[in-house]
């Protein structure tokens, strides 16, 4: 991620004497710096981000396992538990933009350690409070809270960007986000464990056991992180890169993607127990099946990235929406004919396409600008540097917003859900709309970047 902002020269002073942790000489582009001083920093600054966003993205993620251990005892109904699962997708997709420029404003160490501190104040609430009795708008409360692990994606992104020289990018924002994604799997597996073991009563177990988590990565990001001190907001890239109608056709197709994997991966468990109450009287039945799809998901990431390498970002993705467009249609044939099997192929395919698609999306957006800004130049618009100063500031502020946007998908997958529930009592009205959606966003695909004629050549 380019993030909003760019890192400004620096000159080849020493670091000030007594200012640790505070990077005032950072030159990643100098093979010589980078060699025998960059990269061993830049690792170490990489791990412990690792860290912390999966921590966070974990958080995030609790109310996906949580709303399993919800029994009867708690009077929730189904409707209920989608919209405990959409605010935290709600309050995190609002969180991504005010944290990638907090990064900038107070330095990416002083931040990482400030937003892993606030996944406390969601976690230490939900330890105490979880218990049947509890009244849903407090649980409401307690989950939207949840939101702000969706935030710390963002700024972890755009702290580990300033790290690492241009031709490194790509393979250290894809562990970073990978590692991050992974928490999602990794709280619906604690959330089995505890189901396993203390069982359905004792849903508070699970934001027990990321405190000490939490504390942990706080410690790690005080004790190992760097701020870059170079690093600056870019003034007006968000208004500029509102402006430019590929923001929102980018914007959409995350919500696609990236708003799918969310989205299903916050209701995947819900689902399977509505859906097949038969098969899984109780939540551990539905619980050891949850963690797989977003486990797929996180991990086939990089393969969209690499496949948009080989074939282009846009004829990636258009194969891609055509793909997840099947696998919602083989999820409402499978939950119509009652079969698990196929059933649980469809979620897994849909997983599997939405981590290809995050990647290929991903790939996709600074290709446009390159594209533009090779345009302007052979019309004699801009010369070279300036045409590949404003497609860098163009594609950071397109990634913030794309992720911002992309994100409130989550949102829209469990009011979907909550919605096709209560109106006809399946969850078939669900996958129609999640049908036409990918439908929707292959042919925005095909008319702004396939279809001959386009003027965008190589995205």
């Amino acid at each position: 991620m380019s993030a909003l902002f760019s890192t400004a020269p620096v000159t080849d002073t020493p670091a000030r004497p007594g200012r640790r942790h505070r990077l005032d000489d950072w030159r990643p582009e100098d093979p010589e710096f980078w060699r025998t001083t960059g990269a061993r920093i830049a690792r170490r600054n990489l791990w412990v981000s690792i860290l912390a966003e999966h921590v966070g993205f974990s958080v995030w993620s609790l109310w996906s396992v949580t709303v399993l251990f919800l029994g009867p005892e708690y009077g929730i109904d189904p409707a209920g538990k989608f919209l405990l699962t959409a605010v935290p997708a709600a309050l995190g997709a609002v969180l991504r933009l005010p944290y990638t420029l907090a990064v900038a404003r107070f330095g990416g160490r002083n931040w990482t350690i400030v937003s892993a501190l606030l996944l406390l104040v969601p976690a230490v609430p939900m330890a105490v409070l979880l218990e049947p009795g509890v009244s849903f708008p407090t649980l409401m409360v307690l989950a939207c809270l949840t939101g702000v692990g969706g935030g710390n994606f963002a700024s972890s992104m755009a702290n580990i960007n300033l790290f690492f020289p241009e031709r490194l990018k790509g393979k250290a924002l894809g562990l970073n986000a990978g590692g991050g994604n992974l928490g999602v799997p990794a709280v619906q597996l604690v959330g089995l464990a505890v189901l396993a073991t203390a069982g359905a009563a004792h849903p508070r177990l699970v934001p027990a056991v990321y405190l000490p988590l939490i504390v942990l990565a706080a410690l790690a990001a005080a004790r190992w992180l760097d701020n870059v001190p170079a690093a600056r907001n870019e003034p007006g890239a968000l208004r500029q890169a509102a402006r430019e109608p590929h923001t929102w056709v980018m914007s959409l197709l995350y919500i696609g993607t990236f708003g799918s994997f969310i989205g299903f991966g916050f209701a995947f468990g819900q689902v399977l127990q509505i859906e097949f109450a038969d098969r899984f009287a109780t939540p551990v039945d539905a619980a050891w099946l949850t963690f797989l799809g977003p486990l797929v998901g996180s991990l086939i990431r990089p393969v969209g990235g690499q496949l948009a390498d080989r074939h282009g970002g846009a004829r990636v993705t258009f194969w891609n929406f055509a793909a997840m467009a099947g696998g919602a249609a083989l999820v409402l044939y499978a939950a119509r004919e009652r079969s698990l099997p196929l059933y649980l192929t469809g979620f897994l395919a849909l997983f599997v396409t939405s981590g290809i698609g995050n990647g290929s999306t991903y790939k996709m957006i600074p290709a446009i600008f390159r594209s533009r800004a090779a345009a302007e130049v052979a019309e004699g618009r801009l010369d070279a540097v300036a045409a590949e100063r404003r497609a860098r500031r163009l594609t950071g502020a397109l990634i913030g917003i794309a992720g911002a946007v992309g994100a409130s998908g989550g949102v829209l997958v469990n009011i979907a859900f909550r919605q096709s529930f209560l109106t006809w009592q399946s969850a078939d009205a669900a996958y129609l709309a999640f049908i036409g959606c990918y439908a929707l966003c292959l042919l925005v695909t095909w008319l702004f970047y396939l279809r001959p004629g386009s003027r965008l050549a190589g995205v």
